[in-house]
């Protein structure tokens, strides 16, 4: 198909990162297209926000039946488009989502209250004051491809139950799975207008930070995320951004290192390692290093690779050739530094061209790339410590400061420590589960982004506060009204003493000099 001007617009192809068929062929969003979608959304957004709360917790709830119902044949896609194992599907993006749209509706009615401000000031005292939370409007969410549904998901049930419209850009790897979840929202009731869907490449994420957007979300490269806060900062458009981590994992010397083992190689090879807060680092106690490395090696041999369609999979492939070559340049670049590999390190590509070994490397350091790079492959590094302090400083030497895991016996020391890491969250004696707690904030420091999703933070960022104030007595002329003078100056002196001095008699002197005010004369 050509266009206007003879030119046939760019293609995106959606495929089976395990087989390499090809599910669907899309023509590529152009400014245009994101222009209308947004201009769409606008014009909608208003009804919708009017429907009223009830009437969007209901379609929310309709949305989750729907889910649910078909469940399966939701994950069985994501699985196809993505290459994740089945049962991640079902569990990390199907279940998330699930337990987003619960926490959504639970919160929604409390959440939109007028919330009332207590005014400490005595002289306010003759006001009440309430937060109204109202919704940005239009919210465009660019989403990444490893966890397709779950992540747009999230961020645009929020918005939805705010009362916003959202233009949803996915990536151009999973647009299949994007357009699921519009089919689901509009089937539950969501006006087509409400929620679109345009599918691109950059240049059409480019396109939608540029259209006529309230606010975004974005998740993807610390890369892109510098690029969009830049250009959202022009049009002073506030932005959320999530842009990956390098999570660390620290095991002290009491840890349990049979479940630490198996946590740490599960966290570093779930989604074949392609997670933002997946064990991308691991310091273990050098006392117990060797006992650790020998049980990671054991258990991650035992991973079954191949396609994520089959039950018996654990991994499965990586989403494209170039994913694989980042992390093939990591390997390469740790073991010509002297790391050990202990096992993987190379391509099945018996398996097809996507698949990796899930690998693991010793005697590690942070002059490697594979230590200060997000990797998104299934690689698990290992470095020892030898004292707490040590630790802190090797999971804080890091531009990013998404997540991080303590692994201890003893939660207090689990806690004193997680008070140290720079990291948006901390978890201790788990790892990733934070995700899957809709009611618990998900968001970075330093390089891993601005904001917050999910929870209680992640309402607030698809809300403008607005602050409302009646005053009791709307008959009467303030005493800081214009009527100013010598006396008037003083009494207000006597005022600030009898609220803020630090000797009661001040305060008491204060009071009466300050009485007098109210019934000057001279007030317009």
């Amino acid at each position: 198909m050509a266009t206007e001007t003879g030119v046939a617009p760019r293609e995106i192809v959606s495929r089976d990162p395990a087989t390499g068929e090809t599910l669907g062929r899309f023509d590529c969003g152009s400014t245009a297209d994101v222009r209308a979608a947004a201009l769409f959304a606008r014009n909608a957004q208003p009804e919708w926000n009017q429907a009223g709360v009830r009437r969007r917790v209901h379609v929310i709830r309709r949305f989750m039946r729907l889910l649910h119902e078909r469940k399966a044949e939701v994950a069985q896609l994501i699985t196809r488009e993505s290459g994740k194992p089945y049962v991640e599907s079902l569990l990390t993006d199907v279940l998330v989502t699930l337990e987003t749209a619960r926490f959504c509706c639970e919160s929604a009615y409390s959440f939109l209250r007028p919330e009332p401000v207590p005014h400490g000031n005595l002289v306010m005292k003759a006001k009440s004051g309430h937060i109204l939370r109202e919704p940005y409007g239009v919210v465009g969410v660019i989403a990444p491809w490893n966890y397709p549904f779950s992540i747009p998901a999230g961020e645009a049930l929020a918005a939805l139950v705010t009362g916003n419209a959202v233009v949803l850009k996915p990536s151009e790897y999973t647009p299949l799975t994007a357009l699921e979840l519009r089919a689901l929202l509009v089937e539950a009731g969501v006006p087509e207008n409400v929620f679109r869907v345009v599918i691109g490449d950059g240049s059409t994420g480019a396109a939608l930070v540029e259209a006529s957007l309230d606010k975004l979300f974005f998740t993807g490269s610390v890369a892109t995320g510098r690029r969009v806060a830049q250009t959202a900062a022009s049009r002073l458009m506030p932005v959320v951004l999530e842009l990956g981590g390098k999570d660390p994992m620290l095991v002290l010397d009491d840890a349990n290192l049979d479940v630490a083992s198996s946590a740490a190689v599960w966290a570093a090879n779930v989604n074949a390692g392609q997670t933002c807060i997946s064990v991308e680092r691991c310091y273990v106690h050098r006392s117990r290093y060797e006992p650790f490395l020998e049980l990671c090696l054991s258990k991650m041999q035992r991973l079954r690779v191949g396609s994520g369609m089959l039950a018996t999979t654990d991994v499965g492939p990586l989403i494209h050739e170039n994913q694989i070559r980042i992390v093939e340049e990591h390997v390469e670049d740790a073991r010509a530094r002297g790391a050990r590999l202990l096992t993987g390190g190379i391509r099945l590509s018996d398996l097809g061209q996507n698949f990796y070994a899930p690998t693991l490397l010793a005697n590690v350091d942070h002059s490697m790339r594979v230590m200060r790079e997000e990797t998104f492959g299934p690689v698990l590094p290992v470095m020892p410590f030898d004292s707490e302090d040590e630790a802190v400083r090797l999971a804080n030497d890091s531009e990013f400061g998404l997540s991080a895991s303590i692994w201890t016996r003893y939660a207090a020391r689990g806690e004193e420590l997680a008070a140290r890491l720079q990291a948006g969250a901390v978890m201790i004696n788990d790892s990733m589960s934070c995700y899957g707690i809709p009611e618990a904030p998900h968001g970075g420091v330093k390089a891993s982004g601005l904001g917050r999703t999910h929870g209680r933070q992640g309402l607030e960022e698809m809300v403008r506060g607005k602050y409302v104030d009646s005053d009791f007595l709307p008959d009467s002329n303030k005493v800081w009204w214009f009527g100013y003078g010598v006396r008037f100056t003083a009494q207000m002196e006597d005022f600030v003493d009898f609220l803020h001095a630090r000797s009661w008699w001040r305060r008491i002197r204060g009071g009466l000099g300050a009485i007098a005010a109210y019934f000057r004369d001279g007030r317009l």
